[in-house]
């Protein structure tokens, strides 16, 4: 595994922007092409037994919090429970997840978390990096086949969504009015669509409720009969949309149950379930348990918001509104450093199987919403 220095290409603005991604420069550039990773194929094959293994063992630990009605320890509202159990038992479409990996290319991955339910960065990876490697470096290959993954899912769940109208299943794709998440939304809207679905694109502040059919709907009082939401199911519990859910028809995705593994107390349960296991780092509730270097995290939180790293040389502490629901204690990650930049694994799920890689590096310890995303390759 290395971080090779890279020269950008001279037009990459006008690109990654014709292909969807508008958000690529803030205050610093976002996507950046200055630098890329170049693993081998044994380093590839590694981080997808990794993460196929992560998965199988996060369904296993959802089982275990429902069996043993763990709701609590995740400050999971009891509203709530009857939608996760209800989802886990009829199984609707699960799309996608992000598990985020701690590698430096010798050691096992090790898991820091998992992002289950509103991942982000999955155009980047899906496709910008795609191109990227296909301008600069068309001999070499990229852990990746995002894309084709997600039109072969929907076409394999098309036979299982509710059909109201004669051209066959429509699925609604949701999300704020914020240019990442639409962008995204209508990404993957048009995966769908390649896979033969109707779609339609809509705001959530635009889903309505009609209290005489008992249905969700949209502006042109169309039924929601498949929605495909980019807004946190924890959000949506404690908002009154909320209540609509649990009498609604509408198949959702991501599905309920997926509440519990977005939220970071499934570390100490996996940790509990599974001791000792080589991509897993201890991890508990409440205190740290005797660890002199730890990640303090909260149950729910985005973009490294509220995290505090705790070292033998430093105690850093990010920003943000998250924490009120408690916290865990992980193990401090051997992140690798490469020319000052620790880099993040976000390894994709789709359906149920690993289907590629994406890169972002932070500057410290934490990875946060304008941490750089960078390609890479393997040969």
């Amino acid at each position: 595994m290395e971080r090779i220095a890279s020269t950008p290409r001279p037009d990459w603005q006008s690109v990654v922007e014709a292909r969807g991604l508008k958000w690529h420069t803030g205050q610093t550039p976002y996507w950046s092409e200055d630098a890329y990773y170049q693993f081998t194929t044994a380093q590839i094959e590694t981080l997808e037994r990794a993460t196929n293994e992560l998965h199988e063992r996060c369904i296993e630990a959802v089982q275990h919090v429902i069996d043993e009605e763990r709701y609590a320890e995740l400050k999971i509202p009891e509203h709530a429970i009857p939608l996760i159990t209800a989802s886990w038992k009829e199984e609707p479409p699960s799309v996608y997840g992000r598990f985020d990996l701690a590698y430096d290319g010798a050691s096992p991955p090790k898991m820091l978390e998992y992002n289950a339910d509103t991942p982000t960065s999955l155009l980047e990876v899906a496709v910008i990096q795609w191109d990227w490697l296909q301008a600069l470096h068309p001999g070499a290959d990229q852990f990746n086949s995002v894309h084709e993954r997600l039109v072969d899912y929907w076409k394999s769940v098309q036979g299982d969504l509710p059909t109201s109208g004669p051209l066959g299943p429509l699925v609604h794709f949701a999300s704020v009015d914020d240019l990442e998440d639409g962008m995204t939304a209508a990404y993957l809207a048009e995966t769908a669509a390649q896979a033969g679905l109707q779609v339609k694109l809509l705001a959530m502040a635009d889903i309505g409720w009609d209290p005489q059919s008992r249905e969700l709907c949209d502006l042109q009082d169309t039924r929601l009969d498949t929605l495909f939401k980019l807004y946190p199911w924890e959000w949506l519990m404690h908002e009154p949309f909320g209540d609509h859910l649990r009498v609604a028809k509408t198949v959702i995705i991501e599905p309920a149950w997926k509440m519990v593994l977005s939220n970071k107390g499934i570390l100490p349960i996996l940790w509990e379930m599974f001791p000792g296991h080589g991509n897993l780092l201890p991890s508990y509730f409440d205190e740290p348990h005797g660890m002199f270097e730890y990640a303090k995290k909260p149950l729910l939180s985005r973009e490294g918001a509220n995290v505090t790293v705790h070292t033998m040389k430093e105690h850093v502490e990010s920003t943000g509104e998250y924490g009120a629901e408690g916290y865990v204690f992980q193990e401090l990650a051997p992140i690798p450093e490469f020319d000052g930049k620790r880099p993040i694994i976000g390894s994709w799920i789709i359906g149920q199987e690993a289907a590629g890689i994406g890169i972002r590096e932070a500057d410290g310890w934490v990875t946060g919403n304008t941490s750089r995303f960078v390609p890479h390759l393997f040969r």
